[in-house]
């Protein structure tokens, strides 16, 4: 891992612009940017939405406007009220028409009186609209078909008089003005829309890098950074606080890089670990192998203290120079596979007894709970590290004083045999119990590792089984391990 120079300036992870670098520059970069996007997309949808509101509007406009004209018509028509036989002069009847806009006008009223204005060489009609029909689909495709239809159209428009002047009105003008009065309301329309498009898509650009774009681009910059070096406590992203979502992602992603960084640190004393043992265990190999020659000379002594405890000492021997040739099974990629078979637990139990020193310790009791008959399936070897880790470190946990030690095992009716061990220690310490199987994490003592409930975890799960902590208070703690047994290897051994 190394150590820092404590001079060294922090390296910035937020604002750089290192894992946004390409091919193109920044016009390429920005292009491809949330922002860039986040602000194209608010411009087409401010447009889109302004479409919408268009057709309705220009539609709207040319209704008014057709209506003014037939109100300008309905006025030119009150003249002809003021004159005997509703007849005025030819002079006077053309500037009527002008000032209304129209070719002829019609007004009936109380279903037998007209009164008539027109023109001379009346221009054929084109087209003819009723404005009373107000349904918005038909006014919006008659404002389309106007805009469309060209200039030079001669039109027919009947409407209802103002002020109940009459039953209709009806008159023909050219609808040349109308199209170009609605092509300017378009343009101005359409001028407005895109300002307020800009505008409304500049507050949302803003407003949305400001509370979105940054923490995203903080965020994704900070883990290229980390990637690079996880190893450096500065690159660890500090969360700002926020309660929203980019909050939540911040605290989440502070915490998945500090437990990143504590997996790489364990893994590094690990290593360090599995080196230096592989040095030591050479030596130790040869200070086992000359024990192991004053053994078998002192199995030819004929004393009975001797003969007595002999075959512990071998045996002890014997397995520490297994295990010294396995070459520290935690610090390898992994434990060898189990070596199944059939064995007797309760003779286990004897072995397990005398191993962990228990039948000679007077304050400390054992107790074993294991039926006589019951018959395992598991590699008898990694069964006995298991439990006699758990019965030391339930030894331990007594701290020498007066207690027990339980060890009970029964078989279940799905196949397979569970396994406590029990004492009345103290119980373990909240620190120990998050942790409990993880190395140099679990420790319940101090100057432990906690390797050894790690190795007895993963050697349970080479089992296909599992080692549980079921309970630890004040007078109890209870580990259990389950050991599923191969039912195929059942009916074998039975035949």
């Amino acid at each position: 891992m190394g150590t820092e120079d404590p001079e060294k300036k922090p390296e910035k992870t937020t604002g750089g612009s290192k894992s946004f670098a390409g091919p193109g520059g920044f016009a390429a970069r920005y292009s491809r940017s949330l922002s860039s996007q986040l602000l194209l997309l608010t411009v087409i949808f401010v447009m889109a939405a302004e479409v919408l509101i268009f057709f309705p509007s220009i539609a709207n406009f040319r209704l008014n406007w057709l209506e003014q004209r037939l109100a300008n018509a309905q006025i030119a028509t009150l003249a002809l009220e003021a004159t005997p036989d509703n007849m005025v002069s030819s002079a006077l009847q053309l500037e009527l028409l002008k000032n209304a806009e129209a070719y002829a006008i019609v007004l009936h009223r109380d279903a037998t009186r007209r009164l008539i204005l027109t023109k001379d060489n009346l221009p054929e009609i084109d087209a003819g609209y009723d404005t009373r029909e107000r349904f918005a689909p038909v006014l919006i495709w008659d404002a389309l078909e106007v805009l469309f239809a060209g200039d030079g159209r001669t039109i027919r428009v009947i409407g209802e008089p103002r002020f109940m002047g009459g039953d209709v009105i009806d008159l023909v003008i050219d609808e040349t003005p109308l199209r170009q009065a609605m092509i300017g309301y378009g343009i101005n329309i359409f001028t407005l829309s895109l300002v307020i498009s800009v505008i409304t898509a500049g507050l949302l650009f803003f407003a949305l890098n400001r509370f979105l774009v940054r923490p995203l681009r903080r965020i994704s910059e900070n883990m290229v950074a980390f990637r690079e070096k996880p190893e450096d406590i500065r690159r660890v992203i500090t969360a700002s606080g926020r309660r929203d979502e980019i909050g939540v992602a911040e605290s989440e992603l502070e915490a998945m890089q500090r437990q990143i960084r504590s997996t790489l640190n364990q893994q590094a004393r690990l290593a360090a670990l599995g080196g230096a043992v592989s040095k030591i265990n050479h030596d130790l190999r040869n200070i086992l192998t000359n024990a192991q020659l004053i053994s078998d000379r002192i199995a030819g002594v004929s004393d009975p203290t001797v003969q007595k405890l002999g075959p512990r000492l071998f045996g002890s021997i014997d397995r520490a120079i297994d295990l010294c040739e396995k070459t520290l099974k935690f610090g390898k990629a992994e434990e060898d596979p189990p070596e199944r078979r059939f064995f007797l637990l309760a003779n286990l139990m004897e072995e397990l007894r005398s191993a962990s020193g228990l039948d000679d310790e007077a304050r400390i009791a054992f107790v074993c709970d294991v039926p006589k008959d019951l018959r395992i399936h598991a590699d008898p070897d990694q069964l006995f590290r298991i439990l006699l880790n758990l019965v030391r470190n339930a030894a331990q946990a007594l701290q020498g004083g007066d207690g027990e030690i339980k060890v009970r095992a029964w078989l279940e009716e799905d196949d397979k045999v569970e396994i406590e061990v029990w004492d009345n220690g103290p119980g373990l310490p909240e620190r120990a119990r998050k942790h409990l199987f993880q190395a140099f994490a679990g420790s319940a003592r101090a100057g432990g590792t906690g390797l050894g409930l790690a190795i007895c975890a993963e050697l349970a799960e080479a089992h296909g089984g599992k080692l549980m902590l079921m309970e630890s208070v004040p007078g109890k703690t209870v580990f259990r391990v389950c050991i599923p047994q191969d039912t195929a290897a059942i009916k074998l051994a039975a035949q």
